[in-house]
């Protein structure tokens, strides 16, 4: 089958690979009909070579047709439409019936203390082959799976699988207050959808990001947007200099800035892995310019809650500012099964409130993936979110 397959720092190629099979009673085998390429994906592609072996494939962004189930399957038959949740959990354990799903101990990468395995995400979470492919192996699937309906477009539901629960997780994180002012820092597809659903939840939202397209798709949908030069003193100009009440960090470790740890990602993406593993692992890697505005734009008492994903253990973080004003702290991968049965009501929801038909600007076929990692992280051609037509 063809796959989009990690080749070396910023290269990636789609490439033939083998066919998954069946490994374990409780697999099933998903033909995949749309795939998307996550803002997280730009890390492997910077920054995460070194937990990357050449030929791994890459996608944790994806839904399809069951072609094959395992003899221990019970609620899934051939033929059925499913979305695929990124992270793979048990359903049982202590962390899953505590809808810590991201956390599970069934799969926990022990190896890497790191928690859930994730699809299509490098060693430090089980080196999982991903769904940027025509096939995907899902393990443990009658709980990894999401059936929907028949009748609606795939970008109704694909966004199940990440994006949508990321965003409503990081608002429900952010504890705002009824009626209060959200600050969403990044107007990626995550910050796309953390200030939609912010609004949908009756909250004032003030959408930040430097880039103009990004800012026009918010406004199309309410939000009040700002660039990001000035966003600090504009949040709280706007707040009786307060700050807002909560904000989504919704970009994470390769934000805007920094330009010595930006040389310290290209650096230490050369090394060989035996020598960049245990540097990034203690490291202070993060470009943390969109975090540290969160942090000034809060007001006191206030939470910032964190969905972008940061890498690095020796991270500068300001603990006295913070303790002085007695700010909150929420983060964590997206715990996907937790949030699934609040969204799928609002995916169905004939007006699409959630506006999950306006966020995909690029829809080219699995093919021509290669190229679109690029334009993706370059922020060209007004790219904001590439969905890959994989069959």
């Amino acid at each position: 089958m063809k796959a989009l397959t990690w080749q070396a720092r910023r290269r990636v190629e789609v490439t033939e690979v083998p066919d998954p099979r069946i490994e374990q009673p409780t697999d099933a085998i998903v033909r995949i009909t749309s795939t998307a390429i996550c803002g997280s994906d730009l890390h492997l592609y910077e920054l995460m070579g070194p937990f990357l072996d050449r030929g791994d494939v890459l996608g944790h962004e994806a839904m399809g047709i069951v072609e094959e189930v395992g003899a221990g399957i019970r609620n899934l038959r051939v033929g059925q439409r499913v979305v695929v949740p990124f992270n793979i959990s048990c359903g049982e354990c202590f962390m899953c019936v505590r809808g810590l799903q991201s956390q599970c101990e069934t799969t926990q990468v022990r190896e890497y203390g790191s928690g859930a395995a994730l699809f299509g995400y490098t060693k430090l979470y089980g080196q999982v082959p991903g769904g940027q492919a025509e096939r995907l192996r899902v393990p443990l699937a009658d709980y990894n799976t999401i059936p929907v309906g028949e009748e609606l477009p795939d970008e109704r539901y694909l966004f199940l699988s990440d994006i949508l629960p990321t965003a409503w997780q990081g608002v429900q994180y952010a504890h705002v207050p009824d009626g209060g002012t959200l600050a969403v820092v990044g107007l990626g597809p995550v910050g796309q959808f953390a200030a939609r659903v912010g609004r949908h939840l009756g909250y004032d939202v003030i959408g930040i990001d430097p880039v103009p397209e990004r800012r026009a798709m918010a406004e199309r949908h309410g939000i009040r947007t700002l660039d990001q030069e000035g966003a600090v003193d504009a949040v709280l100009d706007a707040t009786e200099g307060r700050g807002a009440d909560a904000a989504v960090d919704a970009v994470g470790m390769e934000a805007h800035g920094n330009p010595v740890v930006s040389a310290a990602h290209h650096a230490i993406g050369a090394l060989p892995a035996p020598v960049a593993q245990p540097l990034m692992q203690a490291a202070g890697l993060d470009r943390t310019a969109a975090l540290m505005s969160a942090f000034d734009m809060v007001r006191r008492g206030g939470t910032v809650s964190i969905s972008g994903v940061y890498a690095g253990e020796a991270d500068p973080i300001p603990m006295k500012s913070l303790f002085d004003k007695q700010v909150t702290l929420r983060m964590g991968q997206c715990n996907v099964k937790r949030w699934t049965d609040m969204l799928m009501p609002l995916v169905e929801d004939a007006a699409d409130p959630l506006g999950t038909q306006d966020l995909v600007t690029h829809r080219p076929a699995l093919a021509d993936a290669a190229g679109f990692y690029e334009l993706f992280q370059k922020k060209e051609d007004g790219c904001i979110k590439v969905v890959l037509q994989a069959s």
